[in-house]
């Protein structure tokens, strides 16, 4: 089944989609991992050589038109088509709203949102000549509920989310099905790799407490969460289902989570994450 086809994912320097990656490549599809910065792909190149998978690391930065442009231009000169594209790149922006500057969250919007807007533009002018494909945009169990402090990075992939949901009507004619995989806490360094808000450092700042709670909170959470690994198969399996949903979870505590709040009141569950949090 995997064996023509030729996979995309963003932002594979490390964490998810250094995994998914891996995962696509060891069972047969031609993966091209892309990174903004290529000096990080020595360890993705060395274990495809020493495997010898098909994987090859791109050069491509989602905020940049032409990096992406030339990107995806590489790869279908090399594979003449492009079957599946994961977007995965992005960050998290750590900070309460009054202590995030709009610059802040214009590069927290420009990576996340934006910088999956330009790579998913590029390549369907080339699923769609093809009369298929797939596009598997990594959302976040933040994609569904907010917490506090992540206002920035819960409403980019917000939406993500409504991004996904509107054009998978205007794909479905087309043959390109549209995938959001909604992880939850995951073992990688994304939370160590998160942009503190510049004011939120600041000791004086009403949020100063508020914040350091939340950190102490997400490091206990951490100890228990799942392995990047675990997204990877919830997106292979995706991918090779003949009919898949448009949303899937991935990580116990994010199944748990939805599974209340689908049978609660949003009063009720705010309370619940406010309890959670303080």
């Amino acid at each position: 089944m995997n064996e023509k086809r030729v996979a995309i994912v963003t932002g594979s320097s490390s964490g998810i989609g250094f995994e998914i990656s891996l995962m696509l490549a060891r069972n047969g599809l031609t993966t091209y991992a892309t990174m903004r910065d290529l000096h990080k792909s020595s360890m993705l190149t060395s274990i495809a050589d020493k495997e010898k998978i098909p994987l090859r690391c791109v050069q491509l930065d989602v905020t940049d038109d032409m990096s992406v442009k030339q990107a995806i231009e590489t790869i279908v000169n090399e594979s003449h088509n492009i079957d599946i594209l994961i977007n995965n790149a992005g960050y998290g922006l750590s900070g309460a709203l009054e202590d995030l500057l709009i610059d802040e969250i214009k590069l927290q919007f420009d990576t996340n949102f934006f910088g999956l807007i330009r790579a998913t533009q590029a390549v369907l002018p080339i699923m769609r000549n093809h009369g298929s494909g797939i596009i598997v945009n990594i959302s976040s169990g933040l994609g569904r509920f907010g917490i506090a402090t992540s206002s920035a990075y819960a409403s980019s992939k917000f939406a993500v989310e409504g991004l996904t949901e509107s054009m998978s009507y205007e794909l479905e004619p087309f043959g390109i099905k549209t995938i959001l995989v909604e992880p939850g806490i995951i073992k990688t360094n994304f939370i160590k790799a998160a942009v503190l808000a510049q004011k939120s450092k600041d000791p004086n700042s009403p949020y100063f407490q508020f914040m350091n709670n939340m950190d102490e909170g997400m490091k206990k959470l951490i100890e228990n969460s799942e392995s990047p690994e675990y997204v990877a198969r919830v997106v292979l399996d995706a991918i090779n289902d003949s009919n898949p949903k448009l949303r899937y979870l991935a990580g116990k505590d994010v199944e748990q989570i939805m599974e209340i709040k689908n049978k609660m009141s949003d009063e009720d569950f705010h309370n619940m994450i406010k309890n959670m949090s303080s």
